[in-house]
């Protein structure tokens, strides 16, 4: 089964990079099959809510990505594969003719555009799954109610602190089966969605091996994963993280191709759930191990006494005329144990300056010197 190489030729050409919003994926949505777009609600700003229904089969499998506004990888991820079961092959044909999907592309396009994880109230929609305050939560909720899900996959991304368990591995993907109750039990409800996560992480490790990990499975009724779960549809929360030098997370896309490529495979390959569970647990789990650059034995000079010490810069990201600009600042500074950088920089003694204090300061941008023959720029050495 060649999933990459399908990523690559379904790839969705026009669009890219971080920012992605209602305005760039309406055009791809008018080029799907006629009377496979619906409009199933409007957002607080009144923009459509578009859900894609596609395929014939008894087997039915809802999708919704960006509940979180800047949370975009899945998304496109998600167009590339609809440009898959689109398309002419065989294997396509085949599951479209035993499964059925909708998928809802952009649950909040108010937030997308904005680049915020939450609504235009501000509201965050994956902690609204009980009170359904907003039109975007009860839009997916009717969804669900009338199409009768066999399965659901909650489509996110996750910052880049995250490492795989102990490792020194980015977690470049993350699945989650949400528990149902606050005592994280097992039925056949979870070892249902168990199964398909530990598929996927089967085939994934084949391609970026020991970069898969599991997501925290705390329990809340509030999120709509754990709401399905507990509703007795299984449910799996796909989690789009950081693969080295890829912030634009083009790389990952390919990887949440693969995974939907392959949890699709396997529904329609096998018809008994066999009980994983041992399998999904030996998964690491998610640590936040992770800043995105390290400055180590840096010399800083406190009132005229020279220390040694270490920083850490953070990626704040920042939504600048369509485009997503990283700014980095100074996240920690001093003791990082248990932290490493996806990028690290051991400067042996180097003298810190900068135009202010001559101090790093937590939160200021990260544009500093070192020695005199080094400049940092936005957290990034222009000579070293």
């Amino acid at each position: 089964m060649n999933t990459t190489f399908y990523a690559d030729q379904y790839r969705e050409k026009t669009i890219s990079g971080r920012y992605l919003s209602l305005q760039h994926i309406e055009p791809l949505l008018h080029q799907l099959p006629e009377g496979s777009v619906t409009t199933v609600g409007t957002s607080v700003q009144g923009q459509p809510l578009y859900a894609v229904a596609i395929g014939t089969g008894a087997t039915r499998i809802l999708m919704w990505s960006q509940m979180h506004g800047n949370e975009s990888t899945t998304t496109k991820a998600l167009f590339d594969f609809l440009n898959f079961l689109t398309g002419h092959e065989p294997r396509a044909k085949a599951w479209l003719e035993h499964f059925t999907l909708m998928c809802l592309p952009m649950l909040n396009p108010d937030g997308s555009q904005a680049y915020t994880r939450e609504n235009a109230v501000g509201v965050d929609l994956n902690r609204d799954a009980q009170n359904l305050s907003q039109p975007e939560s009860r839009a997916l909720r009717t969804c669900f109610e009338k199409f009768e899900p066999h399965y659901c996959f909650n489509l996110h991304d996750q910052r880049t602190i995250y490492a795989v368990g102990e490792t020194a591995a980015p977690a470049t993907v993350s699945f989650l089966a949400p528990a149902f109750n606050a005592e994280r039990s097992m039925n056949q409800t979870r070892i249902k969605a168990i199964d398909v996560i530990v598929a996927m992480n089967q085939e994934l490790q084949k391609h970026i091996p020991g970069q898969v990990s599991r997501f925290d499975d705390a329990f809340n009724l509030n999120c709509v994963g754990d709401t399905f779960q507990s509703a007795g549809v299984p449910t799996i929360l796909f989690e789009a993280g950081h693969h080295p030098n890829d912030y634009e997370r083009e790389l990952t896309r390919k990887w949440i191709f693969t995974a939907l490529f392959t949890a699709i495979e396997h529904l329609y390959e096998n018809v008994v759930v066999s009980n994983k569970i041992d399998d999904y647990l030996n998964i690491p789990q998610n640590k936040v191990a992770f800043f995105d650059i390290v400055y180590k034995n840096v010399k800083i000079n406190y009132d005229g006494i020279e220390k040694n010490t270490n920083f850490a810069i953070q990626f704040v990201e920042e939504l600048f005329e369509n485009q997503i600009r990283l700014n980095a600042v100074f996240a920690q500074i001093g003791n990082l144990e248990g932290f490493r950088g996806h990028q690290e920089f051991d400067v042996q003694g180097a003298l810190y300056s900068d135009n202010q204090i001559n101090i790093p300061k937590l939160e200021s941008k990260a544009d500093f010197y070192l020695g005199k023959n080094i400049e940092i720029v936005n957290g990034v050495p222009k000579k070293l």
